[in-house]
């Protein structure tokens, strides 16, 4: 009798070990890694060790099974050649990956989210690309130096172009926010990058940098770090979030906020995209880079330049865009985006729209609509930059030599903080020209009230 329990219960456990089932097995690849992901029905413990002569990666995972099919997995451009499984014994699955060249492996499972159940991810670093060493400037509290007149590593007589860094949200694991129709917002907002991408590059003296060039994961600190590799002078991050409602509609753009949200709206679409690493996978808490995090925060006490680059920047993106589809927010908002708080690069993030309306979802998806709203954001980026071109840029060369003058909006809309001097000041004009523009008996204006700037004398003056 006691043999008969003993037998049931090691096929009890034995059916326990083997809750776990690898249904589906997926593959991206990024510049300089590839993720391998396991979809499984349940957690499973498992280690992972390396071999040489071939090179292989050895994955033994407790209590499971493999049903995969791997026969369309997208090997090409990656270093596996083959992946093969067998039981390793009566309670372990053995998965071994086959390499083409030695790989850094890192592996973690993620739990369940919105679209993916159970997940094992393998990453495996290319080792013929050096990690990068994130050099961040020298804080300076007292003096902090203003984005616009900050040097650039490669400023050069007056003929370096402006770079501006496009971060298309999410990818990769990570789809971002789900429309209607299986409309996924990381392949709309990839679409939208790579547009605004090519007309910045026809822009004379401007210069765009993609951050995300495919559908691969990134986590949200290193979109920053390759903004900085490529010494950005602005860092735009493109998204089409959801939200609770299907009604909410229209573009929004939002600086970082050092106060809190300026709405609630703000602050649950910060809580959101801040959740992308927690969704697209970081494995761990790494205290690689504790010397670039500490200076990171101590940068943070001098970001108020930075700050009112980004407020200024994102105000001239969002009157261009709002001149081809409603706006959620007539003003720039805040709220604390991680992927906003790069200290010495103007960020903004622009949300094109809500992808969880399903009117505004259809219209995202058209290619038409894609170019209409890259055209816009180009406008402001382009308008800013000609009103204030950093020092070293051709831009600023033309414009000290008088072949580049700013270009006037035909409107402004009030931010906070803005007087009737400041914005007569930003735009070379007098406060009394501006008053009788929009028939202010007062100088009292309030947050997104939108006045008429003059027409003046100064003209766009384009590079032949």
């Amino acid at each position: 009798m006691l043999k008969w329990m003993i037998i049931s219960l090691c096929l009890l456990m034995s059916g326990l070990l083997q809750a776990a089932d690898i249904q589906n097995v997926r593959l991206w690849r990024a510049p300089d890694n590839t993720r391998l992901v396991f979809d499984l029905t349940g957690p499973a413990d498992h280690t992972l060790f390396t071999l040489s002569s071939p090179e292989r990666i050895v994955i033994d995972i407790t209590g499971a099974s493999f049903s995969a099919n791997t026969n369309s997995l997208p090997l090409e451009g990656t270093p596996l050649t083959g992946l093969r499984s067998a039981p390793r014994d009566a309670s372990s699955l053995r998965v071994v990956l086959d390499l083409s060249q030695g790989v850094t492996a890192k592996s973690f499972a993620l739990p369940p989210n919105q679209q993916y159940g159970h997940r094992l991810v393998i990453d495996l670093f290319d080792n013929d690309q050096p990690r990068e060493s994130i050099s961040l400037p020298t804080p300076d509290v007292a003096t902090p130096l203003p984005p616009s007149t900050a040097p650039k590593a490669n400023t050069a007589g007056g003929d370096r172009l402006i770079i501006i860094a496009l971060d298309a949200g999410h990818g990769g694991e990570d789809p971002g926010a789900l429309g209607p129709g299986g409309v996924r917002e990381k392949n709309v907002v990839l679409a939208i990058s790579r547009e605004l991408q090519r007309l910045i590059d026809a822009e004379p003296g401007f210069k765009a940098v993609l951050v995300r060039t495919g559908d691969y994961f990134i986590p949200l600190r290193k979109r920053t770090e390759i903004a900085r590799k490529h010494s950005a002078d602005l860092f735009v991050s493109v998204h089409a979030d959801a939200f609770t409602r299907a009604s909410a509609f229209g573009a929004s753009v939002f600086a970082l906020s050092d106060r809190g949200a300026t709405s609630e709206t703000a602050r649950l679409l910060a809580d959101r995209e801040n959740r992308s690493d927690l969704i697209g996978g970081v494995g761990g808490v790494s205290l690689d880079n504790k010397d670039q995090v500490l200076a990171s925060v101590l940068l943070d006490l001098s970001m108020t330049a930075t700050l009112s680059a980004s407020l200024d920047v994102g105000q001239q993106v969002l009157a261009a865009v709002g001149k081809i589809t409603p706006l959620h927010k007539r003003r720039v908002e805040q709220a604390g985006f991680m992927v906003l708080k790069s200290p010495d690069i103007p960020s903004i993030l622009v949300e094109t729209g809500f992808i969880s309306n399903p009117g505004e979802a259809k219209k995202l998806v058209t290619k038409s609509h894609q170019q209409a709203l890259a055209r816009a954001m180009h406008t402001g980026i382009r308008d800013y930059f000609h009103r204030y071109p950093p020092p070293g840029t051709r831009l600023a060369a033309l414009k000290a030599g008088g072949k580049l003058q700013a270009h006037r909006p035909a409107e402004h809309t009030v931010s906070r903080g803005d007087t009737l001097s400041i914005i007569a000041n930003r735009y070379g004009i007098s406060v009394s020209s501006l008053r009788d523009a929009n028939n202010l008996r007062s100088d009292k204006i309030q947050p997104g009230q939108t006045l008429k700037v003059p027409a003046g004398s100064m003209l766009v003056q384009n590079e032949p």
